[in-house]
């Protein structure tokens, strides 16, 4: 109907392999019969650490091809940093690993390392360090900016309309844990053990956080099921809290979000905003 296609801003459905435990929900995307076109989803193995530096230049790429075409760019996800990134215009660089700073955290638990990114003035997705070793990466990248003198890379200004889903607090709640069971009785227990049947590092799947962290944990025998259900099911909504935090710091910031009841309210604004 807007003649679109998806840019998805997603840090986990970048993933090939990991479908049902980051929602990726491409049946979504055919409407009426027809496929509308996404982008930056199944781009990259299970393993690699896909980081925000790639995610410019990915989105960059896929903005300029669908605005070749004529069509109307769909920014659509949950990783606030990245939405951000683009939105804002971050001139990021890629963040070597720094060795020295990484044998200083060793051994440092996961409360000590979050009371230490606080202090930083950090542009990285808070929402996603729920393990030791993103906060880490998120301090190397932190204390990287603070004290480097680097280059940064230009990237373009863009002009943007910003729609958010007004949900309340216990519908969503309520779908959030619907949708656990779903995928759970979807067959995603199976889908990460496929991933670790395929070489793909228990550690590396603990990485990712959430569904592949609690499931891993519970496949190779360090929680029960029900340990699992509990722990994942209190994660994901605690994440879906902090993703609401973002958005609301970035309106703090000075974004201006929409916020809507549902599709058809999203379209007027489009609609408005086009005319």
């Amino acid at each position: 109907e807007l003649d679109t296609e998806i840019i998805s801003a997603d840090s986990r459905q970048v993933y090939r392999g990991m479908t049902l435990g980051t929602g990726k929900d491409l049946k979504d995307y055919t409407v009426n019969g027809k496929q509308i076109p996404y982008h930056l989803i199944d781009i990259a193995e299970p393993g690699h650490k896909y980081n925000v530096f790639e995610y410019q230049r990915d989105f960059l790429n896929a903005y300029n091809s669908v605005k070749e075409k004529g069509k109307l760019p769909v920014l659509c996800g949950g990783t606030g940093m990245y939405i951000e990134s683009v939105l804002k215009g971050y001139k990021l660089v890629l963040v070597p690993e720094n060795p020295e700073l990484r044998s200083r955290l060793s051994g440092k638990s996961l409360e000590e390392l979050t009371v230490m990114l606080r202090k930083y003035k950090t542009l990285h997705n808070s929402t996603d360090v729920d393990t030791v070793k993103r906060a880490v990466r998120a301090i190397e990248i932190a204390e990287y900016y603070a004290t480097d003198d680097c280059p940064r890379r230009e990237f373009p200004p863009l002009k943007s309309l910003i729609i958010g889903l007004d949900i309340d607090r216990e519908s969503r709640r309520r779908k959030i844990t619907a949708r656990l069971h779903q995928r759970l009785d979807e067959g995603m227990t199976d889908e990460v053990k496929t991933l670790l049947n395929n070489d793909v590092k228990p550690e590396e799947l603990i990485y990712y956080g959430l569904e592949y962290k609690y499931l891993t944990l519970y496949i190779t025998g360090q929680l029960t099921y029900k340990e699992m259900y509990e722990q994942l099911e209190i994660a994901i909504h605690q994440f879906a809290k902090r993703q609401m935090t973002w958005f609301r710091g970035m309106e703090r910031k000075g974004f201006v979000i929409h916020w809507v009841k549902d599709a058809e309210e999203a379209i007027k604004l489009i609609e408005k905003e086009r005319s």
